[in-house]
């Protein structure tokens, strides 16, 4: 248990790893523009290649399950040919060559990371719906889901393009189950080590605007932008005139 009542859930040799890499990896002030996150929650967020999700395992002090490709969560040589050629090569831009030597070397290690964070796989095709059975079971344990829903054909961009929008068939079977979760966005500002997470809106609220799931999609994507784009200091001077504004 952490100092701020926080309960790991990774399993023991998963933990011990953790307090390895946090050696090596920069504490991330996390910057909650609400309370934070003590339900379960469905949190949107932009990528930054493994810089955001290593952010949240090893600082966000929140039980939870990351989405991600199934080929990530598919044993090492589905793991190496996905990571080297689309992760490395084609959204980071590394040379196709350099990024298979690499792999080499990352992959098992890597597929030891997503073994220990217990991956929900998502998928193009029927499959999904394991995806959504898993999520439903995760929020009914008690945990968060964190997705990373950006569309990167182009890379991890600063400023998103737009956001896939399998959250929101995740949103429209949860609530016909009678299920209103809260649903908040974030933004990892790498070079800052901050993360700036939104209030929550409630997916009932979210779905009753009676937009497309592509505006949808796309509003909450807008919002991202924003709060990447969010001039901090105005926070924190607003947090020093009044009752604290911003849980860190």
């Amino acid at each position: 248990m952490s100092k701020d009542g926080y309960k790991d859930i990774r399993k023991p040799w998963f933990r011990a790893i953790k307090k390895i890499m946090r050696l090596f990896v920069k504490p991330t002030e996390f910057i909650y523009l609400d309370k934070k996150i003590d339900t379960p929650t469905i949190v949107l967020s932009n990528h930054v290649g493994t810089s955001a999700p290593l952010a949240w395992e090893l600082y966000g002090n929140l039980p939870f399950r990351f989405w991600g490709a199934s080929e990530m969560n598919s044993g090492l040589v589905a793991m190496y040919k996905y990571q080297s050629r689309v992760f490395y090569h084609e959204k980071k831009h590394w040379n196709l060559h350099l990024a298979r030597l690499f792999c080499l070397i990352a992959s098992p290690l890597t597929n030891m990371f997503y073994k220990g964070i217990n991956l929900i796989s998502t998928y193009r095709d029927i499959r999904f719906k394991k995806t959504v059975s898993d999520s439903i079971t995760t929020l009914e344990a008690g945990q968060s889901i964190i997705i990373f829903p950006e569309v990167s054909d182009k890379g991890y961009l600063d400023v998103l393009e737009g956001f896939h929008e399998g959250f929101t068939v995740l949103g429209s079977i949860l609530l016909k189950k009678g299920m209103d979760m809260p649903i908040t966005v974030a933004y990892y500002r790498k070079k800052e080590k901050k993360y700036v997470v939104d209030k929550p809106i409630m997916l009932s609220e979210l779905f009753g605007e009676g937009v497309s799931r592509a505006e949808m999609a796309q509003r909450l994507c807008d919002r991202c932008n924003e709060l990447g784009q969010m001039d901090l200091s105005t926070l924190d001077r607003e947090n020093e005139e009044k009752e604290p504004a911003l849980i860190r």
